[in-house]
């Protein structure tokens, strides 16, 4: 009795310690592109942004959607992916204005998938 009691108490801490982990990792994943986002941003509206700059920012999101397919469901990743590249060619293409609409929409997706894999009401029901 004592030993399942000990083992299902290491099996919670344990989940309970991957859980912290993976809320800590994804968020702060999200947290430093969505910085990268916002300085490509604010070059994009002073007029200062180009292309290499926009790939300079695809080139993060390439290296930390490796690690981040662990944790969040691919249909996130890809949504992404989408956006980002779209922005590129946009900002490739002098389409400032548009490039600006899909950094928003990154933006706000960085703010708001990582909440979505946290524990709380809204995620439970």
């Amino acid at each position: 009795m004592v030993k399942s009691l000990t083992a299902i108490g290491v099996a919670a801490l344990l989940l309970l310690g991957a859980a912290l982990f993976e809320w800590g990792f994804v968020g702060t994943q999200f947290r430093e592109y969505g910085e990268e986002l916002h300085s490509l941003y604010r070059k994009a509206d002073g007029g200062d942004a180009n292309v290499e700059d926009a790939k300079a920012v695809q080139a993060s999101w390439e290296r930390r959607k490796k690690n981040l397919h662990i944790w969040i469901p691919h249909n996130d990743i890809s949504r992404m992916d989408d956006y980002m590249s779209e922005t590129v060619r946009l900002i490739g293409e002098g389409e400032i204005p548009l490039a600006l609409a899909k950094l928003e929409i990154l933006i706000h997706l960085t703010q708001c998938l990582p909440d979505t894999y946290k524990p709380g009401i809204e995620n439970i029901f």
